[in-house]
């Protein structure tokens, strides 16, 4: 763009040197429309958009369009029409035009009456309001790209931001993410703005009445607080956590984060919101991290214990000892097989009960169609049916896993063990897992294994020396015994070994 120098320059040149406008477009390079322009302006004209566009075929329509959109408007929220509906509907009324002039004129009209809006500036007392939202994000899970639902909560006074992923939005996410945000923030606000969330809001009332999902109803009870409800499509009614949701999006989730678990990549996230508070709003003189503190103070106290943040299931295991959830199968102890079970399903685990005893805990799978086994379910079942071993699916998965010395253990006891003796005998050191960690007992099957020790007395013995290692002792103080100094350290004589021999004699 030409800037004010040219002109002034152009114009000199013409009015005071004498310069022909040829020369002066030889001389100074510009081409001859734009030494007419500064001859007649002294300085650069500001470029206007045509508020009117020649729109051809599209203009006998915009009132069509507009009405459309009208009509729009009075729909429920998920059914308004869209740019590809408005052109559907001009098509068969006789428009030949184009679907995308469509798209920007209504893409037009929108940026209008967005423009046409105003809203109040708001300020918030200290500990009283929150607001929740849900996020998208794309993150490498295990060298997979896969897209994850992660939630916003942020404290209206000091702006501090909660963050959390989740493979999902259900309610168990939903629960379980506001208790881990209360933990972060260090209480409850007194009340929290939500969408109308379906993990929250069964039903949409007159104005801002709702029929609420009765577990929310139970959480909100147990940790006292108030929930609001934005108007449908009035986002901007909790645009602080909208922003909020942004901002993650921009700068803790870019550039994509590559884990291995979402306990990997929440405990990354949680790293970015504790970084986030040093911040500076502006307009306040203090940092987020001291406005944090103010807001502390006002927030309602956690209680002694969580609430259980998931949802509940009767099940019934099946004869070969798994429960279903969501298609996926979990197994469970073998004495269970055929039992009516409780399944409590929390976000990232499953446990399953029997009474009020756990007697399952796996973690949650996000599959479809798939088995989580227990190897330690079915080896009592497996010391019955010691034929079986080769083929059991929960054993042939653990032994993918397992430490090269339990191969070594199981083929030296099949050796030299036949009939079945060896497997027993190595059942029963795989059931040795049910009361010590598994770590222990891989260090104590190497150690057997190292030492020759090929059984079970061998690995018991090993165990035995973690758990009651040495004594160590200390060296002996000798400083006031000297002639006890030198013993052990003087030479041998040889001979004295002879005299024996000849006393023998």
């Amino acid at each position: 763009m030409k800037q004010v120098e040219d002109y002034e320059r152009i114009r000199k040149a013409y009015h005071i040197e004498g310069l022909s406008i040829r020369e002066i477009s030889r001389r100074y390079k510009h081409g001859r429309k734009l030494i007419r322009k500064a001859l007649e302006h002294a300085a650069p004209v500001p470029y206007h958009c045509n508020p009117h566009p020649q729109l051809g075929i599209l203009g006998s329509y915009q009132e069509r369009i507009l009405a459309l959109l009208k009509e729009s408007e009075q729909l429920p929220r998920k059914q308004r029409y869209t740019g590809h509906t408005v052109y559907k509907i001009l098509t068969a009324e006789g428009y030949l035009g184009c679907e995308g002039s469509v798209h920007n004129f209504i893409c037009r009209t929108k940026k209008k009456l967005q423009a046409g809006k105003a809203y109040m500036p708001l300020e918030f007392d200290a500990g009283q309001d929150a607001q929740v939202d849900w996020g998208e994000a794309v993150v490498i899970l295990a060298g997979v790209q896969v897209k994850v639902q992660f939630f916003v909560m942020r404290l209206n006074y000091s702006r501090v931001r909660f963050v959390k992923a989740y493979p999902f939005q259900k309610q168990e996410a939903f629960l379980e993410a506001h208790e881990a945000g209360f933990h972060f923030l260090g209480g409850i606000p007194h009340r929290i703005t939500y969408d109308n969330l379906k993990t929250a809001v069964f039903k949409i009332l007159e104005g801002h009445n709702r029929q609420e999902q009765a577990t929310f109803i139970a959480f909100r009870s147990y940790y006292l607080f108030d929930s609001r409800y934005c108007t449908p499509a009035q986002g901007h009614e909790k645009g602080g956590v909208e922003s909020d949701v942004g901002y993650a999006q921009r700068n803790f989730f870019a550039p994509m984060p590559r884990v291995n678990t979402y306990e990997e990549l929440n405990q990354l996230l949680m790293d970015c919101c504790l970084k986030d508070v040093d911040r500076h709003i502006r307009g306040q003189e203090a940092p987020v991290a001291e406005l944090w503190k103010v807001d502390q103070l006002q927030l309602l106290p956690l209680p002694r214990q969580d609430y259980p943040t998931c949802v509940t299931r009767p099940v019934k295991a099946n004869p070969y000892s798994q429960v279903v959830f969501e298609t996926n199968r979990y197994s469970v102890p073998h004495s269970y097989a055929g039992k009516q079970l409780v399944l409590r399903a929390y976000p990232f685990k499953l446990e399953i009960m029997a009474l009020d005893r756990i007697i399952a805990s796996h973690p949650r799978c996000f599959g479809r169609e798939e088995d989580v086994f227990d190897p330690m379910h079915y080896l009592t079942l497996l010391e019955q049916r010691p034929g079986a071993f080769e083929h059991a699916i929960p054993v042939r998965q653990w032994r993918k896993k397992w430490p090269a010395s339990y191969e070594r253990l199981l083929r030296s006891l099949q050796e030299h063990k036949p009939e079945g003796q060896g497997i027993c005998e190595f059942i029963a050191i795989l059931k040795l897992h049910h009361s010590y960690a598994s770590g222990r007992m891989e260090t104590a099957v190497d150690a057997a294994v190292s030492s020759g020790m090929m059984g079970l007395d061998g690995v018991l013995y090993q165990l035995q020396r973690l758990l009651l290692p040495a004594p160590q002792l200390d060296p002996l103080d000798l400083s006031t015994l000297p002639e006890l100094a030198n013993i052990g350290c003087q030479a041998v004589d040889l001979r004295l070994y002879n005299q024996l021999l000849e006393e023998v004699r």
